[in-house]
């Protein structure tokens, strides 16, 4: 099973420059994506859209928060329904919402 955090080596292209290198390396994926699984989780069943997850980091870089999706769609953390709402843009967002585990799988944090 996957756990939360990805790979630096994927956070950047095989030609990127020192500096891209250097930060894909100092971003934390593992707390980020802890952090967006969790608030994505707090919606339930219904879901949320990405200026719901937004809005609980504000102090948070944009693609910081949103970049986090691929990550947990990827390893089934998170599925999106198919479902769309409109966001503050007025454009239609995505649903997302956390794929039923038991709780043995150690992913919510004490408090859910």
């Amino acid at each position: 099973m996957s756990t939360f955090g990805t790979n630096p080596q994927i956070l950047h292209r095989a030609d990127s420059v020192d500096t891209s290198v250097e930060a894909a390396h100092e971003v934390d994926t593992t707390r980020l994506e802890s952090l967006v699984y969790s608030t994505i989780h707090r919606f339930g069943s219904r879901g949320c859209i990405s200026d719901e997850v937004r809005a609980f980091y504000p102090n948070y870089p944009y693609s910081s928060i949103t970049a986090r999706y691929r990550a947990l769609l990827d390893k089934g953390f998170i599925e999106d329904t198919g479902e769309r709402r409109q966001g503050k843009s007025g454009k239609n967002q995505r649903v997302m919402r956390v794929v039923s585990r038991k709780k043995e799988d150690g992913l919510l944090p004490k408090n859910h």
